[in-house]
């Protein structure tokens, strides 16, 4: 038996279904929406609608956008013959904060993982492949996450692009800044020690 109505119920579930929402998170945001005035709560409500409508992957890399092109692919200060290849949205979100970059992405809206049922043809590969055949890219950057999908997502990649004569890097990994040897992993030892630089 329910102790609240079955509005706030369903409120309540529809919080927890989000990423990394657990039940009780979820009751504190369905109360914290009750408490809100009538129009913050409205607004809040038009905004998720507003986004799921007008929202869409840009024609050219696949980030999200409200317009045909993204603000990346329209800037004409950003390089178009380097493409830095990444699984998600969030991911040119977190390269765009470094303010290091200033090529164009292509986002491939997930990594190949077989025990989920994700394959090749499930992310936008065909497109990177399509905008590297058409000339003028130099070079793709891989940056996949460091984990199992992300490194065979970005093998499979390199070998599609290889033969088109595109030079294909990976981003760097080591040890993070500000964190000890002695709590560092064996791989990430590894690729820290495979990826030094002369200084």
């Amino acid at each position: 038996m329910s102790f609240f109505p079955e509005p706030l119920e369903r409120l309540t579930e529809c919080f927890a279904k989000l990423p990394g929402i657990g039940r009780k998170t979820a009751q504190r945001l369905a109360f914290h929406v009750l408490r809100q005035p009538g129009e913050e709560a409205e607004a809040f409500a038009n905004a998720i609608l507003e986004a799921r409508s007008s929202i869409r992957c840009c024609h050219i890399c696949q980030n999200l956008t409200d317009a045909e092109l993204c603000s990346v692919c329209r800037s004409p200060r950003r390089d178009p013959s380097v493409i830095c290849v990444v699984a998600d949205p969030k991911d040119v979100m977190a390269i765009e904060r470094s303010r290091e970059f200033n090529g164009h992405y292509h986002v491939l809206h997930g990594v190949i993982s077989p025990m989920n049922h994700v394959g090749p043809d499930d992310l936008r590969i065909k497109e990177l492949i399509g905008r590297v055949g058409k000339g003028g890219v130099s070079e793709v950057i891989m940056a996949t996450n460091p984990d199992t999908e992300g490194e065979a997502t970005a093998m499979y990649i390199s070998r599609l692009l290889k033969p088109m004569g595109v030079k294909v890097t990976r981003l760097a990994y080591g040890i993070p800044v500000g964190s000890n040897l002695e709590y560092a992993d064996d791989a990430t030892l590894f690729r820290a020690l495979e990826g030094r630089r002369e200084m």
